[in-house]
């Protein structure tokens, strides 16, 4: 169980650094690509991977 929440948590990270990159127009290609708005989505989505991170890491089971 651990590891799956350490795996959703790297996901949602990664997810969070492209929407990060879309919005600031350094990954072409998309509907957000330049859109200030998903930057910041990004970033709050990012914080909530790293949240999960460490809620994974201090998980017992």
């Amino acid at each position: 169980m651990r590891l799956i929440r350490f795996v959703l948590a790297l996901v949602v990270l990664g997810i969070g650094a492209l929407w990060s990159l879309q919005g600031l127009g350094l990954v072409k290609g998309s509907f957000m690509t330049g859109q200030t708005q998903w930057l910041y989505v990004g970033l709050i989505t990012m914080l909530v991977g790293v949240v999960g991170l460490s809620w994974a890491s201090r998980s017992r089971i």
